[in-house]
């Protein structure tokens, strides 16, 4: 892309968060953990003055579970025809959705717009689907999104909103040779993508202090369960990406635990930059039409001749894909505190500092949490255990 069109697509992400306000891991390095070689802050560093998270039960908004598409072999991007009709598909993602969506949906689109047609289908309006949308008008085509929900009420909207672009994306045993360098080419063309939504309206796109605690001076390795599943990391393919990571001295932050370690982390603030797609596809014209789908054999109803299949979990019903296993995933929404604005892991618990409600997450079990779980009823006594983690950390805070 010339740096006219980088200026000119800059340009237009900032019309279009204005539109929508009106209208509608760091690379690690060696460990010093809290010893005498940590990281010595300057004076007036922020992480001296960092705010208290009101941790408290009463403060729960709501409690959302979604129920992330993993596919042992990674997602899937072939193409298949039904009659006349080019099925693009783009699902299966994991809990890499939002983290790869512009990489993915770059591929697929790529695909769809081989066959040169004179208009495009989408089927889902998730991540994966909005940024297919948006990639296509971008290459001139009208596009129609075809989906029971927008994305406020899609599974996407329920993901905490953290760059984890290699979460359950696939199992080490499974992905054929040539996927790690085509995950990694997902990767850097979605982070590519993210670096031109940052500083806009809303922030729906920006980097955060990340705080990982821990009681011990050497925190212990996590030892897997027997039958635990090896999942796939990459993320030491992106290192260059991010600052490295740096161990701080306990004793220059508010927190009263025996290692601390501070990286920076790029996070989405979800209800803002989701308006922020959907208003920029509005506004380029894109058609939006309900409709839910129960069998393939509908896509070739569509007016379209190529359609990109961005179905998410739904594709397991839909297309009768039985290689998707759902992952259940549930977040407690707090109510935003301006003044908190850094993430935090301690024992087994997530927080993302997001604007729209801060995001507290039970993460113990690693990647086999909620593994092959389907039940989207909310358990209350878990956020709530997770919320007096919190509280305890917090009421040993310095002040």
């Amino acid at each position: 892309m010339t740096q006219d069109k980088n200026v000119s697509r800059r340009r237009l992400l900032q019309a279009v968060a204005a539109a929508g306000a009106t209208a509608l891991n760091g690379c690690a390095g060696r460990s010093l953990i809290g010893g005498a070689a940590a990281h010595r802050v300057a004076p007036n560093d922020r992480v001296r003055h960092l705010a208290p998270l009101r941790a408290r039960t009463d403060r729960i908004l709501d409690i959302t579970v979604c129920l992330r598409p993993f596919r042992a072999a990674g997602p899937r991007l072939d193409t298949e025809r039904i009659r006349d009709t080019l099925v693009v598909h783009n699902y299966g993602h994991g809990g890499s959705g939002w983290s790869l969506s512009w990489g993915s949906s770059t591929i697929a689109v790529g695909k769809a717009l081989a066959q040169a047609p004179d208009r495009v289908a989408v089927v889902g309006c998730g991540a994966l689907g909005l940024t297919s949308a948006l990639l296509a008008q971008a290459a001139g085509k009208p596009v129609t999104i075809y989906a029971r929900d927008a994305i406020q009420q899609s599974f996407s909207a329920r993901a905490s909103g953290s760059f984890t672009p290699d979460s359950r994306i696939a199992l080490a045993s499974a992905v054929s040779a040539e996927f790690p360098a085509q995950w990694e080419a997902m990767a850097r063309t979605a982070f590519k993508a993210f670096r031109d939504h940052l500083g806009l309206a809303g922030d729906p796109v920006r980097w955060i202090d990340r705080y990982s605690l821990s009681d011990q001076r050497t925190p212990n390795a996590r030892v897997p369960a027997e039958g635990e599943l090896q999942f796939a990391a990459y993320r030491s393919r992106l290192q260059d990406l991010f600052p490295q990571g740096e161990d701080l001295r306990p004793a220059d932050t508010p927190f009263r635990a025996a290692s601390v370690r501070r990286r920076s982390v790029l996070m989405f603030n979800i209800a803002s930059y989701s308006q922020m797609l959907m208003t920029q596809f509005c506004l380029a014209g894109g058609r939006f039409e309900q409709r839910e789908f129960r069998d393939p054999a509908q896509f070739a109803e569509l007016p379209e001749r190529v359609v990109i299949n961005c179905t998410g979990y739904g594709a397991r019903a839909l297309w009768r894909d039985d290689s998707i296993v759902p992952v259940r995933g549930q977040i407690a929404h707090l109510i935003p505190q301006s003044e908190f604005d850094y993430g935090l892991d301690y024992h087994d618990v997530n927080v993302v500092p997001r604007s729209d409600g801060i995001v507290v997450q039970a993460v113990s079990g690693g990647d086999m949490r909620g593994y092959n779980e389907d039940s989207l009823a909310p358990d209350r006594q878990e956020s709530e255990a997770a919320l007096r983690t919190l509280a305890a950390l917090y009421s040993r805070m310095r002040t």
